[in-house]
């Protein structure tokens, strides 16, 4: 599948944003049965992270969490955009997910998601997604 790209708009500036049913029509789409999935971020200050999707909790839990470890406003920061904790929190997800796709879809856990996770929004943002197939 040629890369395509996923447009995803957040309404807070520390947001995560379960996209599991979007890269799940793609792998739809693109009509792959076994093979793997590659998402990832185009932005500094934003991630990708699997995580239960159940529970609403999870993500506030762990969005209040990373806020008290890695607060917005420190004296000792030098990046002089302002937001250089969104820098950090993303380099603790990462830019990038592989899923393996088995039978044509996404193998996840019972209760796992795929999460875009903005950290510096309200912003317009892009996930380039690549599917391979297996051998």
């Amino acid at each position: 599948m040629t890369l395509r790209l996923l447009h995803l708009r957040t309404s807070q500036r520390a947001q995560l944003l379960e996209i599991t049913s979007e890269l799940e029509g793609l792998v739809r789409e693109s009509g792959v049965v076994e093979g793997i999935l590659v998402a990832q971020s185009l932005h500094t200050t934003a991630g990708l992270t699997i995580n239960e999707n159940a529970d609403p909790d999870v993500v506030h839990d762990l969005r209040a969490k990373l806020e008290r470890l890695i607060p917005k406003d420190e004296t000792f920061y030098r990046h002089a955009e302002g937001n250089s904790d969104s820098h950090l929190k993303t380099s603790l997800f990462g830019p990038s997910l592989t899923v393996i796709i088995s039978d044509g879809k996404l193998v996840l856990g019972r209760w796992q998601g795929i999460y875009f996770c903005d950290w510096d929004g309200p912003r317009e943002r892009q996930v380039a997604v690549q599917i391979l197939v297996s051998d």
